[in-house]
């Protein structure tokens, strides 16, 4: 499974770069406004920083006002996608932006016949809302392995994007039916290196280490 980074932040983007744990950034306008800068200028900066794709999100409604932001996005970097929600607008556009050669992330997805329809309209990647449905007492992950049942049927080449990823445990669940693609905070994919047992290992180890007086440098 892909990892992708849900944040504007660089430099949290270039620590887990230079582990190799990223394949993607993923972006939005809450993010945007997380970050305090403009959406261009954060961007580019991040597109320099990783080879894969990052997804920045239109903020039209209407398909040809999506069509000309998605268009002008494109030009930032090679690697942009583009992100429209998934609308029957953004199912308009995703069309007529992937004919042109982009690649495009559809999101906001909640049900499989969204996902579907993304698929038909030629998108990269589908990004099915985990987390969200998770608040309103659905389990967001029968919703991946929905999804994931249908693109297989039928050898659709869309990517299933685990996205509103909350926890380690939506990370597991993403990976064992098979999404594609999950996207998460920084402190999601750091917090998977850590278990209590590790800890408490270590930390036997380090007190018996203490105890034989002996350096290794």
């Amino acid at each position: 499974m892909k990892f992708f980074v849900d944040t504007a932040d660089v430099a949290a983007i270039a620590e887990l770069n230079d582990l190799g744990m990223v394949d993607g950034v993923t972006t939005n306008p809450s993010i945007i406004l997380k970050s305090g800068r403009d959406i261009l200028e954060v961007t580019r900066e991040i597109c320099d920083l990783v080879e894969g794709p990052v997804s920045a999100e239109v903020v039209a409604t209407d398909a040809d006002d999506m069509i000309a932001e998605g268009r002008k996005l494109a030009q930032i970097a090679e690697n942009i996608c583009i992100k429209v929600p998934l609308t029957w607008d953004g199912l308009k556009a995703c069309k007529v932006l992937s004919d042109e050669g982009n690649k495009l992330n559809v999101t906001l997805c909640f049900s499989a016949n969204q996902a579907l329809l993304a698929a038909k309209a030629g998108a990269t990647f589908i990004s099915p809302f985990i987390g969200r449905l998770d608040d309103i007492n659905l389990d967001g992950m029968d919703l991946i392995a929905d999804i994931r049942t249908i693109y297989d049927n039928y050898n659709f080449g869309t990517e299933i994007l685990a996205a509103s990823i909350r926890s380690v445990n939506h990370m597991k669940d993403a990976a064992l039916i098979g999404a594609d693609v999950a996207t998460a905070p920084p402190a999601v994919i750091k917090a998977m290196a850590h278990h209590v047992l590790t800890d408490k290992g270590l930390d036997a180890f380090l007190k018996d280490w203490a105890k034989t007086g002996q350096k290794i440098l």
